[in-house]
Formats: C-alpha cells, sequence, structure tokens
C-alpha cells in the first residue's frame, strides 16, 4: 500500500527536504511560488532578485508589506516565507542571475531551476545556463488573467527560444519626430525627451524634427528664416535639446517655447509632409496664459489620475515637473542623470505633461494620466490571483519531474475564457527541440545580412551578438585559417577594433564566425550575406533557418526567409524560424511583475530559439495543443507583454 505524507507519497515527499532548488525572480510570481514551496514541503532553497520592493507591488506581493518598500525583494521574500516553515532553509541573493558569479557550476548546484522573470534577456540566459548545466527548468509568466507555463529540459524539449518572438513594437524614427498619428508616437517622443534632458542622451532619441525625412521636401533658406521667427527668449538653435536647455537654465516657459512653437514652425516649413496630412498647430505659452483658466479644467470623472485636464492644465504640469526634475537633477551635482520611473510622480508628470501636449498640436484627443501610465510603462494590470494559479502550476510540474515523471510534464496556457470543453487550463504535449534553433541545436548556426563596409566591430558585439543573441560576454573569431580575434571579451584585448568597420578584417560576403560565449557555455557560428538592401534604419537582419552550408549567392537572397532587427528597442534573442499562424498555437507567458514591451500591441511569441513567455517582455510563444483542445489557447493571442508591476504580452 502507497504510504502518503499529507497529499504526496512518502519518497517523493521525502525527496523535497533534500532536493535543492533555484527560484529566479521574487516578485508577483516568484513570492507566490516561495509560499507554495515551503508549504509544500520543500526545505532546500535559494532565491535571487535584483529588484526592491516599490509600493505599486503591495497589490499583489503578499509577502511584502508597507513597512518593507526599499528593502530587497529576495531577502524580505524570504524572511516571510520563513514565517511560514521555519525550519526551511532559504538562502536569498539580491543580485542580477546574469552576474557572472552565477556560472554553469551554480547551476549545477540545484536540481531544478523554477523562472520568475520579468524581462526577456534574462530568461534567455537562464535558459542557456541550465542547458549548459542539464538542468530542468520550468518557465512561467502572465499578463493580465493570460498564464503559462513549461518545462525545459536539453535534449527532450523544446528550449526558450525555439520559436521565434516578436519583435518589441517600434516605429520610425520620423514618424516619431515630425508625423506623430497615434498617441502612442507622442507618448515615445516624450519619453524620449525625457532622457534628452534629464537622463543618458541617446543620439536614436533625438526628439527635434528629422530634416533627413525622406518625404520632407523644403527649401533650406526659407526653413532657416521662419524657424527663427521666435522670440529672443526661444531662438531655436539647431544644437542638442540638453544643451539648449542647460544654456537656459531649464526655464520651464522657454522650454515649452522652443518644443511647442518654434520646433512646430520649423516642421511646417517642410511643405509636402503637410500636403495629405493635417498640419500640426504651434501652442506659444503666452497666448495660452492669457486664456488658461477655462482650459485648465478637466473632464471625465473618478479618480484624479483618470480625469484628462485642459491643454492650459497640461501646460502648468509640464512647467512644474521641468521645475521638480531640474531641481533634482541639481541635487545630484555636475554630470548626473536621472532615470525615467513610471511610478516617480515628477517624471511620469512630465511624460503626461509634454505628450498630451503634442497630442493636442497634431489634433488628436488627449490622455489621462492613467493612459499615458499605462501605455508609456507597457502596462497592463497584474491580477494576483493569475500569479496564484501559475505558481501552483509551477509547483505540480516540478513534482513531476523530482518524481522521475519528465514525459507527464505538459505545457499549460491558463486563459481569460473557457474553451468550447468548458476549460480554462489548457495542458499541451511538450514539442521536441527545434531542429534549427541557433541555441539548443547540436551545432548552432545562423545567417546574418549586414553591409559589411558599414557595420562595425562594436555594432557587430552590442547589437548583434549582445541585443539579437542575447551573449553577455562573446568572443568572436574569424574562420579565415588564420584564427582572427575579432572580439575579445577580456577588457581592452580588442577595443581598437571597435570603431573599424567589419570589411576592415576581410570579412565579406561567405565569411563565416565563431561566437564564443564562455559564461553561457555557448558556441554560435554566423555566417555572413553582405547586402546594400537594407531599409533605412535597418542595420541587419536574421535569415530565416540556419543553413546546412556558407550562404548563398546575393542573387538567390530573395528566396529566403527573414526578419528583420533595426535598433536596441527591437532586439529579440531569436532566429526566424516559421510558425504556424493557428489562432490555437498561441503560448502565453510573462511574468506578473514588471513587464515591459510596447504598450500599443498585445503580444503573441513565436520564437525559433525558445517557445516561453516573457514576463517583462510579455510574449507568447507558439504552442501548438492536440486537435481537440484547438481552439483552447485562442484567448491567449492577444495578450500583452509584462513588466513589475505592469504586464507586457508573454514569451
Amino acid at each position: 500500500m502507497v504510504q502518503l505524507v499529507g497529499s504526496l507519497r512518502k519518497e517523493l515527499a521525502d525527496s523535497l527536504s533534500t532536493s535543492k532548488v533555484l527560484v529566479v525572480g521574487a516578485g508577483g510570481i516568484g513570492c507566490e511560488l516561495l509560499k507554495n514551496l515551503v508549504l509544500t514541503g520543500f526545505k532546500n532553497i535559494e532565491v535571487i532578485d535584483l529588484d526592491t520592493i516599490d509600493v505599486s507591488n503591495l497589490n499583489r506581493q503578499f509577502l511584502f508589506q508597507k513597512k518593507h518598500v526599499g528593502k530587497s525583494k529576495a531577502q524580505v521574500a524570504k524572511e516571510s516565507a520563513l514565517q511560514f516553515c521555519p525550519s526551511a532553509k532559504i538562502t536569498a541573493y539580491h543580485d542580477s542571475i546574469m552576474n557572472p558569479d552565477y556560472n554553469v557550476e551554480f547551476f549545477k548546484n540545484f536540481i531544478l531551476v523554477m523562472n520568475a522573470l520579468d524581462n526577456r534577456a534574462a530568461r534567455n540566459h537562464v535558459n542557456r545556463m541550465c542547458l549548459a548545466a542539464d538542468i530542468p527548468l520550468i518557465e512561467s509568466g502572465t499578463a493580465g488573467y493570460l498564464g503559462q507555463v513549461t518545462v525545459i529540459k536539453k535534449g527532450m524539449t523544446e528550449c526558450y527560444e525555439c520559436q521565434p518572438k516578436p519583435a518589441q513594437k517600434t516605429f520610425p524614427g520620423c514618424t516619431i519626430r515630425n508625423t506623430p498619428s497615434e498617441p502612442i508616437h507622442c507618448i515615445v517622443w516624450a519619453k524620449y525627451l525625457f532622457n534628452q534632458l534629464f537622463g543618458e542622451e541617446d543620439a536614436d532619441q533625438d526628439v527635434s524634427p528629422d530634416t533627413a525625412d525622406p518625404e520632407a521636401s523644403w527649401n533650406p533658406e526659407e526653413t532657416a528664416a521662419r524657424a527663427t521667427a521666435a522670440e529672443m527668449d526661444g531662438d531655436v538653435k539647431r544644437v542638442s535639446t540638453k544643451q539648449w536647455a542647460r544654456s537656459n537654465k531649464y526655464d520651464a516657459i522657454k522650454l515649452f517655447n522652443k518644443l511647442f512653437k518654434d520646433d512646430i514652425m520649423y516642421l511646417l516649413t517642410m511643405d509636402k509632409l503637410w500636403k495629405k496630412r493635417k498640419a500640426p498647430t504651434p501652442l506659444e505659452w503666452r497666448q495660452l496664459e492669457n486664456t488658461g483658466s477655462p482650459q485648465e479644467a478637466s473632464s471625465g470623472s473618478g479618480l484624479k489620475d483618470q480625469q484628462v485636464l485642459g491643454v492650459w492644465g497640461y501646460c502648468k504640469l509640464f512647467q512644474e515637473s521641468v521645475d521638480t526634475l531640474h531641481s533634482l537633477l541639481d541635487e545630484k551635482g555636475d554630470g548626473a542623470e536621472l532615470v525615467w520611473d513610471k511610478d516617480d510622480p515628477p517624471s511620469m508628470g512630465f511624460v503626461t505633461a509634454a505628450a498630451n501636449l503634442r497630442m493636442h498640436i497634431f489634433s488628436m484627443n488627449m490622455k489621462s494620466r492613467f493612459d499615458v501610465k499605462s501605455m508609456a510603462g507597457n502596462i497592463i494590470p497584474a491580477i494576483a490571483t493569475t500569479n496564484a494559479v501559475i505558481a501552483g502550476l509551477i509547483v505540480l510540474e516540478g513534482l513531476k519531474i523530482l518524481a522521475g515523471e519528465l514525459e507527464s510534464c505538459r505545457t499549460i496556457f491558463l486563459n481569460k475564457c473557457p474553451n468550447l470543453r468548458k476549460k480554462l487550463l489548457i495542458p499541451c504535449i511538450l514539442d521536441p527541440p527545434g531542429a534549427n534553433c541557433y541555441v539548443c541545436a547540436s551545432k548552432p548556426e545562423v545567417t546574418v545580412k549586414v553591409n559589411v563596409h558599414k557595420t562595425t566591430v562594436l555594432s557587430l558585439q552590442d547589437k548583434i551578438l549582445k541585443e539579437r543573441f542575447g551573449m553577455v560576454a562573446p568572443d568572436v573569431q574569424i574562420e579565415d585559417g588564420k584564427g582572427t580575434i575579432l572580439i575579445s571579451s577580456e577588457e581592452g584585448e580588442t577595443e581598437a577594433n571597435n570603431s573599424k568597420f567589419v570589411s576592415d578584417f576581410g570579412i565579406r560576403n561567405g565569411s563565416r564566425l565563431q561566437a564564443d560565449d564562455f559564461l553561457q557555455d555557448y558556441t554560435l557560428l554566423i555566417n555572413v550575406l553582405h547586402t546594400d538592401d537594407l531599409e533605412r534604419d535597418v542595420e541587419f537582419e536574421v535569415v530565416g533557418e540556419a543553413p546546412d552550408k556558407a550562404p548563398p549567392p546575393q542573387n538567390n537572397q530573395g528566396e529566403v526567409h527573414s526578419i528583420t532587427n533595426g535598433n536596441k528597442d527591437s532586439a529579440q534573442p531569436s532566429t526566424s524560424s516559421k510558425v504556424p499562424a493557428e489562432d490555437d498555437d498561441v503560448m502565453v507567458v510573462d511574468s506578473d511583475d514588471d513587464a515591459e514591451a510596447s504598450s500599443s500591441s498585445a503580444a503573441i511569441t513565436s520564437n525559433t530559439k525558445r517557445k516561453h513567455s516573457d514576463a517583462e517582455t510579455g510574449e507568447i510563444s507558439t504552442k501548438r495543443p492536440r486537435t481537440d483542445q484547438s481552439s483552447a489557447a485562442a484567448a491567449a493571442a492577444a495578450a500583452p507583454d509584462d513588466d513589475d508591476d505592469d504586464i507586457i504580452a508573454l514569451d
């Protein structure tokens, strides 16, 4: 007769006390998971999380209280979980799982790893570490009412990167700077403006009118004359926004007139832009001030954050926010920078005001602070119940693994609406590893289209290897018969190469590069496909299937399916293998904690790399349910990314 300890077989219950497990993430899912583990009987747990507790976490991360705000999530989660089971041994790390200290040997200490993460980069990294250590990984995520749990085991199942994930939504620079047509364009512009004024300047986030816009047709001499038709206190000079603001001591009114009057007048000189569009209407502080009172009123009822102010109301909010942020910048001293945070009132106030003023200028309906925050922070409301359900499913899958029943593990989708069988939870058989996955294949290989005469070594390292392919510290060798080292992870060894073009090292169409990341115990062979025909602002493309041999001549390139990856916002570590288009092939994954993805898109994910979801990135990975459940996952297709408080589409 089978002996039971509680609801578990005695042998399994006994093994729980000696099984050492790792929980990565102590946020929405992580808190529920840690509590479930100790109550189930796990006694040897390590938990790691880099974040600290914010007030906004308290509505769903129930191991935290108001007195814990500002403290380490991992440490407080440990202390709270021990109150459920004082005999448990829990080790907490307030650190990033991507720290080199947590190498393959570290992962080999565990019998099981459980992800409760909130961003794609960390998910990719843990996936690779578990593959290298040959340790089972349970991946999970939530997005609103949607959730997903799946199991990854080297050689048996797809890894997290086997299925392609959709690129995070990005917008052309000229749309953001010259011709916004949706509120999200204005919100992105306002976030860029925050960084240009108070944060780390990025040349790719310029907010000034884009004179290189291919649609623009204008007379430069006339433009110069009309653009300087501003008052003396707001004279426009084509200098960096931060430099201009500093020279004017961050005077909010001068800044207002520059951004919303002078720059708009400059845009109006680009005649061709407005032939088929409604032209923007400049705003001028003095005129608004004289007629301000009636426009300061708000519309809408309910909470203050859900009300839409009038134009003058947003003018005053802009002034207050600029003054506050300038003071904070001064307090930090010379060279200091602020970091935009949706939960910081001055930062959120600035973006709300700037975005709404720009919306008004371009004849769009203005948005409440709540709506702007939702889009700017890529927020999908976090549902505590969803986290609880997903955390419970993680433990159930973990028990199967510890019982030696890996073949009975499933990918499980939690949907918002019941399927035809009136089920909310949809189990799907785990798929085998992807033959062309550039992470878990026996010999990972990928083909990348680049212009070798325009791509620098630094761009290859940062944008292709790190951002797109998820490497942490890559070393690159050219397969030229000489073993030329192009990039070294050792500091200072190859920095002199950074500004050179890859063609300077003999890299051309058909060249092959071997990229190694020793931390991840990962090697990727890259076939270089030279092209002069990349679209504007696209620096490279990843060609669909990993080839069996060197890339074909360029005249055959058109036959190859590819996905583009033009900037860091859209960078996704994934290949572009073909993914079924069925609605029910959706895999939802995102962690409840901090999801950051494009605000306007609900994410459905499929990635050649992994089939699991990203909490903060919020993506959904494709998974093929059994035929009798074919409609079950369809509801998950619209799930957006998840961010800590903010959930983004699932991975």
